[in-house]
């Protein structure tokens, strides 16, 4: 069985998945699939090495370009995989939404070999949003549906998807951050920043609605800027964020901005360190989102919606929309201690890739009809 890992984000799905196939040996026979769309050692090598992953099995190595560029390289390489091995995988697992989740997906259908999608239904209902478009053709091709969050159930069955494909596992992601909270908190990073205990702001930002847009980007930075005149804000900038500020000639204002620093990415235990210990976060980012709320931080998400509505019903988050004079008050909220509190949220409780695997064997734990690799 195949496991497609493409980006940062995939990467924390697959760490727990992979965990527990490892932890009890079985008849899936795992294959871990990084296609190369982040390449880079503080994209994809850092995060494996903290992740425990280890070595992907099969690297695809496909890299950036324009959307349908790398979806078409991913799906051609992919395939190109598919159709050296022998024999075939019983089944591919996607997880998320990016590239990488639908070019296999497609790669794999047309091979005749049956997908399984972690974190399926989520739908943020903007198909100007790549990730949308990656979500929506995922699910109507995936033979098993399994859902991170409610409303997920619920936007499955309005399309049309049958229920027996339909299952309810919780949070991958929460997983990660469960086990690698410890680690993440010894690190010491906000200490090693100077920052105060609980009194800085973290702010990822990476989006094209946030970024692209030179005047959306200026009101972004002056909004930083000011934020900063409150608390300390510390801001690991993305790499495709900080070719846009320097385009856009702000880089410099908002690196001298009192109060603001900006910092290279970071791997994925230095983030979790300096979030768990926030007073709130700023960002625009899906996963952020549910890791703030299983954290109980306030997050503020800079965007005019959200595929996770369960974080914001029972989790931390607050959609601010496209108004970004909204931020200010809701900071006021924070700093005073009105924000609300967080409520259980259903399977976010660390053993959602257990659930992950008890799905899998039940529905491909048979293999392929010849050998398995796994057997030589």
């Amino acid at each position: 069985m195949d496991l497609v890992a493409g980006a940062r984000p995939n990467f924390m799905k697959v760490a727990p998945v992979l965990r527990v196939m490892g932890a009890s040996p079985g008849p899936l026979c795992p294959r871990l699939v990084h296609t190369g769309q982040h390449y880079d050692e503080g994209m994809s090598a850092v995060f494996f090495r903290d992740l425990g992953i280890g070595e992907p099995d099969v690297h695809l190595g496909v890299g950036s370009g324009t959307h349908g560029q790398q979806t078409s390289r991913i799906l051609a390489a992919y395939e190109e995989h598919l159709l050296g091995s022998s024999p075939r995988p019983a089944a591919v697992v996607v997880v998320g939404d990016v590239n990488s989740t639908m070019a296999c997906t497609l790669a794999a259908v047309k091979l005749g070999i049956p997908v399984a999608h972690v974190e399926a239904g989520l739908r943020s209902f903007d198909r100007a949003m790549p990730e949308e478009v990656n979500r929506v053709v995922t699910d109507a091709l995936a033979d098993l549906l399994l859902v991170s969050e409610p409303a997920g159930e619920e936007n499955l069955r309005r399309e049309g998807i049958p229920e027996g494909r339909i299952r309810y596992v919780g949070n991958v992601m929460i997983d990660t951050l469960v086990s690698e909270l410890p680690a993440a908190c010894a690190l010491g990073v906000p200490a090693r920043l100077g920052l105060p205990a609980a009194g800085f702001v973290y702010v990822t930002l990476h989006r094209p609605s946030n970024v692209d847009d030179p005047v959306r980007l200026a009101r972004v930075v002056e909004m930083l800027g000011n934020l900063g005149g409150r608390l300390p804000v510390v801001f690991p900038v993305h790499p495709r964020t900080r070719e846009r500020l320097r385009a856009a000639g702000l880089e410099s204002s908002l690196s001298t901005a009192p109060g603001v620093r900006l910092l290279e990415p970071l791997g994925y235990r230095e983030s979790l360190g300096l979030m768990a210990a926030s007073r709130l976060v700023l960002t625009d980012s899906g996963g952020v989102q549910e890791e703030t709320s299983h954290l109980g931080v306030p997050c503020l998400t800079l965007r005019p919606n959200t595929e996770r509505p369960v974080t914001v019903s029972l989790g931390t988050n607050t959609v601010v929309g496209e108004e970004i004079e909204r931020v200010e008050p809701l900071v006021d909220e924070v700093l005073a201690g009105r924000y609300r509190k967080p409520q259980p949220i259903p399977g976010w409780d660390g053993h959602a890739a257990e659930r992950v695997v008890t799905a899998l064997v039940e529905r491909y734990g048979g293999g392929p009809a010849t050998p398995s690799p796994c057997d030589s």
